[in-house]
């Protein structure tokens, strides 16, 4: 695992770091610390997103979710990651009325909600040593924002534009929040990939992409996902509905449609 020291003083100095696992790259940002104790918590946190790639990976035929899925394993026998992402995914399902699920095909598949749950619990970690003041991890595009990363200058994350290969749709701001987090879904880079609950089929929809803010990124990355397959009608107002919660929807006409609050977290 190889870091970078920011150049600066060392009141501004941060720890760097990028590591590929769960398929995708997961960069880390951290502003303040000991440098020394940041390392070592960063050492943690990447294990830690080794580990559920190891637990949860639908792609390795030894890892507990495969197993689960195989009837070799009870969850009251995987490890106790396994139930914490189930139960979490469970009230996802409960609170988007479905749209979002983590059964597919009669099997188990948590991949909707393992990549935010894990980028979020590795930037508490991080937040979480002594002096640190600011986290930003971002896991494959989506973004978990904790502190910042100077008295006077909040995280600012670029929200890619589907339509406009290398523009952005919009520039998201922490500013004035002590966490914030950022995820989009859509068929930009991956194509047709995310599931209709009620079909087992990919989401025919009106959307190409729908990009989530709010406090947690393990919330944000499934309302994201399970906006998308609700469509921008039904997926807007369901949105609106939900506490501490902003979007943007971008439709396959290059429509944008809002939150009502989006607009205080532009910048």
């Amino acid at each position: 695992m190889a870091d970078t020291v920011a150049d600066g003083d060392a009141a501004r100095a941060g720890v760097r770091h990028a590591e590929e696992v769960m398929g995708t790259v997961f960069s880390f940002d951290v502003r303040g610390g000991e440098p020394g104790a940041v390392r070592a918590a960063l050492g943690e946190a990447v294990a830690a997103l080794h580990r559920a790639d190891a637990l949860f990976s639908t792609y390795r035929e030894d890892s507990e979710v495969s197993r689960l899925a195989r009837g070799e394993l009870t969850v009251a026998r995987c490890a106790p990651e396994v139930a914490e992402v189930l139960e979490l995914a469970a009230e996802a399902e409960r609170v988007s009325d479905g749209w979002f699920s983590t059964r597919h095909r009669g099997s188990v598949d948590p991949t909707g909600i393992v990549k935010g749950w894990a980028a979020e619990r590795a930037a508490r970690l991080l937040a979480a040593v002594d002096g640190v003041r600011g986290v930003s991890v971002n896991g494959g595009g989506d973004v978990q924002m904790l502190g910042a990363p100077d008295p006077q200058r909040p995280w600012r994350v670029g929200v890619a534009d589907p339509v406009r290969p290398g523009g952005l749709a919009a520039v998201i701001s922490a500013a004035g929040v002590a966490e914030l987090s950022v995820a989009t879904s859509g068929t930009a880079e991956r194509g047709a990939h995310i599931m209709d609950p009620r079909t087992g089929k990919p989401a025919v929809t009106d959307l190409v992409a729908v990009t989530v803010v709010g406090p947690r990124l393990t919330w944000v990355d499934c309302w994201a996902t399970a906006a998308f397959a609700m469509g921008s009608r039904a997926g807007l107002a369901w949105l609106e509905s939900l506490p501490e919660t902003e979007a943007l929807l971008i439709t396959a006409g290059d429509e944008v449609r809002c939150t009502g609050g989006l607009a205080a977290r532009l910048g």
